[in-house]
């Protein structure tokens, strides 16, 4: 396509894939226009088919060529959402120089949900040195009586951001005796910390094997297109980083979605100042925007329970979206309670699976009775049967080998049920049940997939009881509206927590005061003696594809401009391609003795005898890592920062060195090559 000054036009193709859709956008770079969106559902366990029917869509509703595609970035919640669902791969830790205890702090214990521990003796002190010698020989003999279902190894030694030659040689002696992917915390974080580090490593190594198969996904897929340009993908803080970077560090991806909507949100609205709320269908997304930019969390991202080491977008991430699980709370009156987990909605899995679900639904109407299994089915996502499964995971597997079942028929016994959790946990099966989006196709707010299938399943939904014996709603409609109303609901408290976070008033806790009677009497524009008002001071941007369909009531409760933008849909997929590589290298000096200091670099430790020359040789080594990183990413016009945090305290009226931290950040946009 050649543009009226003869040159080839260059067009931007981001990628976002989410839990329900993979989106896809083409984008004018010169002109700054969306020329063509579509959207696929993301499909498991093979994410190339979404992946590709998306791109595919895009392309052919733009009329670009290939050849004209500039530049691919991809984003994706598919990491957060793991996290919030707890999924993700069995791994190790190889835990070196920590006592017992340790394992119980910074949320690790709950992180590594029982999956093995190799406790080693090694480690170095504060300083560098080393603390113990390594034990390899207790390594290999470990490694050899592991189980055959682990898919990838964490690795935390102490102090390893002071020396991280510890971890070095056992990541080394992992590979060549497993070939399993290794992470190693001292490479995903500089800062002190052992546990938190640990974490985060073990967050990591979870997350390898989901986020290599959509860059592969991804990347089969531009091949076959024809298109050659570089893929980048978004990182937590919404910088974008190379695919390489990506397939080894995948936890910078956690975040990436909402990181992308929230670049999206500001490119497509204006808007300097304002609230995000991205839907999605397992989560939803809240941060602040402020001056046209994202807050970015000091403390490092958290995600569900887990507080990561990694720098991302202040996010709120709550385990609540279009495809959330649907509860009934106990209680005598009827009451319900949407997510964190994600459910297939019936609505979907009636499209796939049309005799299954009608059969069954229309058994359980005929019956009178509200059905044993809440209507729900299991799902497998696997090709070929996993390894590693015990006696009662293998039995419910073998009964899923021809493919999707009643979740009676899947799960046959009590005992059973917790085998049936562990293989959703591992993300190797998955539940269909009632869901918002189910509601929504009830009521005529959306029409994608099969209504009819809906509507049986929330009629049954309505049968349930109540503590006090009574049927929770009287039919479909209005079991629909319930459900719709909790989700108006609890949306409206993520974002009053949201709001009283960075309100900048030290207020005690976000969540109590969203929850406190004073605040949902202003939201009730309560009139009585007492007056009492309440609204958001700040517009909403209100993003994802069902943000249309439920954020106009949110708005209202809160008493302040909702604004659902022109392709808030693919928000996310527009954010991914309007983003700036930022490569950043940090590392340490410290000062062992009077007359001494050492510079802690990634996988090397030198000595100095000036202040000043270990700042300097540090600057020149992280400044030189952080410039040919982004020249790797196809970045030619670098833009460089220097941060550095020194600590000195006074002795005797003079001040003495500590530490001090440098971080390089080079900066710019990559390469759009045209022609």
């Amino acid at each position: 396509m050649q543009g009226s000054q003869g040159y080839q036009m260059a067009y931007l193709l981001g990628v976002d894939t989410g839990g329900t859709y993979t989106d896809a956008v083409v984008l004018d770079d010169a002109a700054q226009r969306v020329v063509a969106s579509a959207k696929a559902l993301t499909s498991r366990p093979d994410l190339a088919f979404g992946v590709g029917a998306a791109i595919d869509a895009a392309l052919a509703k733009a009329g670009v060529a290939a050849r004209d595609i500039a530049m691919v970035s991809l984003s994706t919640t598919l990491a957060t959402n793991a996290l919030v669902e707890g999924q993700g791969g069995r791994i190790a830790l190889v835990f070196i120089g920590f006592d017992a205890a340790e394992l119980t702090r910074a949320g690790l214990q709950d992180a590594l949900r029982g999956d093995p521990v190799i406790a080693l003796a090694g480690g170095h002190s504060h300083a560098g040195s080393e603390a113990a010698a390594l034990d390899l020989a207790g390594l290999q003999v470990a490694l050899a009586a592991l189980d055959a279902g682990i898919t990838g190894f964490a690795v935390a030694a102490s102090f390893a951001t002071r020396n991280p030659a510890h971890e070095i040689a056992a990541r080394d002696l992992i590979r060549d005796l497993t070939g399993l992917p290794v992470t190693c915390s001292h490479e995903l974080s500089s800062a002190l910390g052992g546990p938190k580090r640990a974490l985060t490593a073990v967050l990591n190594a979870r997350l390898i094997g989901m986020i290599d198969g959509l860059i592969t996904a991804c990347e089969t897929h531009l091949a076959t297109c024809g298109i050659t340009a570089r893929l980048m993908v978004v990182r937590g803080d919404g910088a974008l980083v190379s695919a390489a970077v990506a397939r080894e560090k995948p936890i910078e991806t956690i975040l990436s979605g909402p990181a992308a909507s929230i670049a999206g949100a500001s490119w497509l609205t204006k808007q300097t100042d304002a609230l995000v709320s991205d839907i999605g269908g397992t989560t939803t997304d809240v941060c602040l925007l402020r001056d046209g930019r994202p807050m970015i969390d000091p403390a490092g991202a958290r995600v569900g329970p887990f507080r990561t080491m990694v720098e991302a977008v202040a996010m709120r991430t709550t385990g609540l979206g279009g495809d959330s699980e649907v509860h009934v709370t106990e209680g005598l009156t009827a009451a319900l309670r949407l997510g964190p987990r994600r459910l297939m909605p019936i609505a979907l899995a009636a499209t796939e699976f049309p005799d299954l679900v009608h059969q069954a639904l229309d058994r359980a109407l005929a019956s009178g009775v509200p059905a044993s299994d809440g209507g729900q089915f299991v799902l497998p996502l696997w090709r070929v049967l996993p390894k590693g499964l015990d006696a009662r995971e293998l039995t419910v597997a073998q009964r899923l080998a021809d493919g999707p079942l009643r979740l009676g028929q899947a799960v046959q016994t009590r005992m059973e049920n917790p085998a049936l959790g562990r293989l959703i946990g591992r993300g190797l099966v998955m539940l269909a049940g009632v869901t918002p989006s189910d509601a929504s196709h009830v009521l005529g707010l959306q029409d994608v997939w099969d209504a009819d299938a809906a509507t049986k399943a929330l009629t049954l939904f309505a049968r349930r009881r109540t503590g006090g014996g009574q049927q929770i709603a009287p039919d479909a409609q209005a079991m629909a509206r319930m459900i719709i109303d909790q989700l108006t609901a609890q949306t409206v408290d993520c974002l009053l927590q949201a709001a009283f976070a960075e309100d900048g008033r030290d207020w005690p806790d976000p969540a109590a005061m969203a929850q406190h009677p004073l605040a949902q009497a202003g939201l009730d524009r309560h009139r009585g003696i007492v007056r009492i008002d309440m609204a958001l001071a700040l517009p909403v941007i209100g993003l994802g594809a069902s943000a249309r369909a439920y954020y106009g009531a949110v708005g209202a409760r809160l008493g302040t401009q909702m604004l659902v933008p022109d392709h808030a849909d693919v928000a996310n997929a527009i954010g991914a391609v309007v983003g700036q590589v930022q490569m950043q290298a940090s590392g340490t000096v410290t000062s062992p003795g009077a007359g001494a200091f050492k510079v802690h670099l990634m996988g090397d430790v030198q000595s100095y005898s000036s202040r000043d020359a270990a700042l300097s040789a540090i600057c020149a080594a992280l400044t030189a890592q952080a410039t040919a990183a982004a020249r790797g990413a196809g970045v030619e016009d670098i833009s460089l920062h220097v941060a550095q945090d020194i600590t000195e305290v006074e002795v005797e009226g003079q001040p003495m060195f500590i530490e001090a931290k440098i971080r390089v950040t080079a900066q710019g946009r990559p390469r759009i090559a045209a022609g």
